[in-house]
């Protein structure tokens, strides 16, 4: 879905790692909850509460996933799954457009 339609928008940005990620909460009328954000060239490492589906808008990032030795990447119109209650690694070598799905 390229736009989203009766949702509300926390202005207040979410800010990660001295700036280089940013997001912004999108709340939906049925309770649901994504993050539209932007991460700049970088490694970086995050705890999840809930689980996860991040899509990847626009750039690439090579991901390791809970339990895994191995990296995999993933660009442009692909997505993965993390569980809740884990960590996630990740390496964006020039900037990766995002949007992360909250699965409670």
């Amino acid at each position: 879905m390229s736009e989203f339609y009766n949702v509300t928008v926390v202005r207040e940005a979410n800010v990660y790692f001295d700036g280089k990620v940013t997001s912004r909460t999108v709340q939906f009328a049925d309770g649901t909850k994504q993050t539209l954000g932007f991460m700049l060239a970088g490694d970086y490492s995050f705890d999840t509460a809930a689980a996860e589906v991040m899509e990847i808008i626009g750039g690439e990032m090579d991901v390791q996933l809970p339990g895994s030795t191995h990296w995999k990447t993933f660009k442009t119109g692909e997505s993965f799954d993390v569980p809740a209650n884990s960590n996630f690694k990740l390496v964006v070598k020039e900037h990766a457009d995002y949007c992360c799905s909250y699965l409670d």
